[in-house]
């Protein structure tokens, strides 16, 4: 499913209008990249929970050269599915 297909079924499961469930769904994206930016944790009870983890620096090997490398340590985003949405899916 892609954004316009999410926003349609938005559209046709609120009753909003497609411009207005766009909006929806930009302003919740943008609120979620917000507090994960901060470093907040986001939890919707029965969906998910989104969070910031951290990766430490290591070393690679360029598949390429086959030398080694120091891969820099990053911020990545997380998402731990609930036990509701885990239960629907199994």
């Amino acid at each position: 499913m892609n954004k316009t297909e999410l926003i349609e079924k938005i559209a046709a499961g609120s009753g909003l209008p497609k411009t207005d469930a766009k909006k929806a769904l930009d302003a919740t994206v943008a609120a979620i990249k917000e507090a994960l930016i901060a470093g907040d944790k986001i939890a919707l009870v029965g969906f998910g929970t989104f969070s910031v983890n951290e990766r430490p620096a290591r070393e690679g090997i360029n598949p390429a050269t086959k030398q080694k490398i120091q891969i820099a340590a990053k911020k990545v985003a997380k998402f731990k599915a609930g036990a509701e949405l885990a239960d629907a899916l199994n």
